[in-house]
């Protein structure tokens, strides 16, 4: 386990899966954690509690990382509450999956509003606090489908795409700051959203992998968990696919 005594955190779209797991492990490790949602206040005021109980403090804020108002009063909440800030995970995203010829122009923009923008968001708004404190840790939630494109997924594809880009960039304009950014591009991981997939589904992600099994959000998690310790510190700028070999 990492050592965050002290830290603050973002964690957005954390009331279930990869960002839920992410939360708790980084309180684990010591950090007090802000826990972001939208649909699921009841898991997220859970999670919150669990954090609670770990000796951390923990709040649960409703906001559509989309809008980016919402995003910007969510950073001064968590600041006036925490009193610093000194982590963002940026998690959120949703799927309008369909083939190209069929996908609507909604489809595209909500996707590419939560996936994309939401993540400039929260940078943005992070960015001048990191600046001043000459420290800061971002870490973005990819997919190897930003890597490798999926059927039916051009719009998530573009998404996922776009934040490896977002991560090169903003790790060369906040270096500076010793604010440290990358990513990680999960394959296909066992979250709550995976359980209704269709078993064949499931079984050609496995196929794909060399490890013959699918990840889990608690092993995205401590790689996050990684990413935002000073055991990565001379980190920055990269993709850490998690995938079990799923890409290659």
């Amino acid at each position: 386990m990492f050592d965050l005594t002290g830290k603050a955190a973002i964690v957005t779209g954390s009331s279930l899966g990869i960002g839920s797991a992410t939360a708790l492990y980084l309180a684990q490790c010591g950090a007090d954690v802000a826990v972001n949602y939208r649909k699921h206040a009841d898991e997220a005021n859970a999670l919150a509690d669990q954090i609670r109980a770990e000796g951390r403090k923990a709040m649960a804020i409703k906001c559509d990382v989309s809008n980016y108002d919402d995003v910007g009063k969510m950073v001064e909440q968590v600041l006036a509450e925490f009193g610093k800030l000194d982590i963002l995970v940026n998690n959120a995203g949703i799927n309008r999956d369909g083939v190209i010829w069929k996908m609507t122009e909604e489809m595209w923009d909500t996707v590419l509003d939560t996936d994309l923008k939401g993540y400039f968001s929260f940078i943005r708004a992070v960015a001048p606090h990191f600046r001043t404190q000459k420290s800061g840790r971002i870490v973005n939630v990819t997919s190897i489908n930003g890597l490798r494109g999926k059927f039916g997924q051009a719009n998530y594809s573009a998404a996922k795409a776009g934040i490896i880009g977002l991560t090169k960039a903003v790790a060369k304009e906040l270096g500076r700051a010793s604010v440290n950014v990358n990513a990680v591009a999960p394959g296909m991981i066992l979250t709550d959203m995976m359980a209704d997939l269709a078993d064949d589904v499931k079984q050609k992600a496995i196929d794909e992998t060399v490890l013959a099994r699918l990840g889990t959000p608690q092993e995205c998690a401590s790689v996050i968990a990684f990413l935002c310790s000073e055991e990565s510190r001379h980190i920055t700028g990269e993709v850490i696919k998690i995938d079990g070999g799923q890409y290659i």
